[in-house]
């Protein structure tokens, strides 16, 4: 079948900290998650005479061919979430992030492309759980024609859009800003096992070009930490949040949930690069270890690869040795963490019975005779 193109309003969605949720709990966020879409989300895009396109796992994506239907769809969607799960804590619940663009899209066997799509997923990946994030034509087309506040969030650089996009926040009406700001600020729990989130590398090399080189080096490191079994590491999507905006880490750490956090740059200059690259305490804010990699452009991906397989083997016992110095601070009343202690020593140093030349009656296994 030949592609088309057309004029199109495109709503993206997704669960915000969905590689969390899942992690706690995997078939109750599936489930959940399903019986969002059944029952509420689905419905109101057929409401508003829009259509799915697909579902993308842990969000989904529709298109309408009215702007006004898809940002009254995506507020009454962010609305509806607000009743749902009432029993359910709140750094459990689900919620979604929607970015909504109207552009230009190639229309083939039913699925949709073009940056009209790119760019709608880009906006969904800036808003805050439960919050909705449009662009200018946007904003522009439906101001005069719903009765909803916009707050202008400034001209974000996106991944792969030459071109920096002017993002406005949909206020919603039903939740008034004094009663939305606590709820936001409430920190997650840190998760049983150390946790680390890899912030954006800032592009220093003032190429726009050199963006897609930044975003894939972060790819590569962030897949390099997760062989780790140990380490607990956000997921990109939700890490990307945080792409162009300067950052508190504490901040950060509250709201991913995280301990650690690794931040840097790129720059690059007659076909070299330097990288650079900070691991943070977000507890503290902390500077726990640093270091610059520099190599030629000859191979990107090769580069990629080996500076991201060389930051997880620094990163591990650095990581490693801030979990102990973490874990000597806890009381010594704390009779649990005394029990393991003793029972690590029965592991390291296993003990056997046998009289040895002291009399003693108890030796070390690895005591020679």
């Amino acid at each position: 079948m030949a592609s088309t193109r057309r004029l199109a309003a495109i709503l993206a969605a997704d669960v915000a900290g969905y590689s969390r949720l899942m992690g706690a709990d995997e078939e109750g966020t599936h489930e959940r998650f399903r019986a969002h879409l059944r029952e509420l989300v689905d419905p109101k895009i057929e409401q508003h005479r829009g259509r799915i396109v697909k579902n993308t796992g842990d969000g989904v994506l529709a298109e309408f061919p009215s702007v006004v239907d898809a940002v009254r769809c995506a507020v009454e969607v962010q609305r509806g979430m607000m009743d749902r799960e009432p029993d359910v804590p709140e750094v459990h619940r689900i919620r979604f992030r929607i970015g909504i663009n109207l552009g230009d899209v190639i229309v083939e066997n039913g699925d949709i492309f073009g940056d009209g799509v790119n760019i709608a997923a880009r906006l969904e990946a800036l808003a805050e759980p439960g919050d909705i994030c449009v662009s200018r034509m946007v904003r522009d087309n439906v101001r005069d024609k719903l009765d909803y506040a916009f707050e202008d969030l400034g001209e974000q650089q996106v991944k792969n859009i030459a071109r920096p996009v002017r993002v406005y926040r949909v206020r919603n009406p039903a939740v008034p800003d004094e009663e939305a700001a606590p709820a936001a600020a409430q920190p997650l729990p840190l998760p049983d096992k150390p946790s680390i989130a890899v912030l954006p590398f800032a592009n220093m090399s003032g190429d726009p070009e050199q963006e897609y080189f930044a975003d894939g080096m972060v790819e590569e490191i962030i897949t390099a930490l997760s062989r780790i079994r140990w380490l607990f590491v956000i997921a990109r999507n939700s890490s990307f949040t945080y792409k162009g905006q300067a950052v508190d880490v504490k901040q950060v750490g509250r709201e991913l949930g995280v301990r650690y956090v690794l931040e840097g740059s790129v720059r690059n200059a007659a076909g070299r690069v330097r990288i650079t690259a900070q691991l943070i305490d977000a507890t503290s804010g902390a500077h726990l270890w640093a270091d610059r990699f520099d190599g030629a452009l000859d191979d990107v991906f090769e580069l990629q690869g080996k500076v991201a397989v060389d930051v997880a083997g620094i990163i591990e016992p650095a990581l490693q040795a801030a979990e102990i110095r973490h874990s000597a601070n806890r009381p010594t009343t704390d009779l649990s963490a005394y029990d393991l202690y003793l029972r690590a020593l029965a592991i390291f140093f296993p003990v056997t019975k046998r009289t040895d030349l002291s009399g003693s009656g108890i030796a070390r296994s690895g005591d020679r005779d």
